[in-house]
């Protein structure tokens, strides 16, 4: 199975979370901690790749909704 993936970078004064290679936010918030937890929310009934970015632009982390779809079988 293919997942879709999604990104989670700052973008100025917010930080948002977009489908890979997307123009528009699906989500924004002020802080990472708060996109994180909407991403959660809006990841419950999706199969998808979530790539966090710290402030900087680097990948920082993967996350793999639903928990059971992750190819790697890895403890994080």
């Amino acid at each position: 199975m293919t997942l879709k993936r999604y990104d989670i970078t700052k973008n100025g004064d917010s930080w948002d979370l977009k489908a890979h290679g997307g123009q528009r936010a699906t989500f924004k918030a002020d802080t990472k901690a708060e996109i994180v937890h909407k991403t959660q929310e809006f990841m419950a009934d999706k199969h998808a790749t979530v790539r966090i970015h710290k402030e900087n632009g680097q990948f920082q982390e993967e996350r793999t909704y639903q928990r059971s779809d992750d190819p790697r079988s890895s403890k994080g």
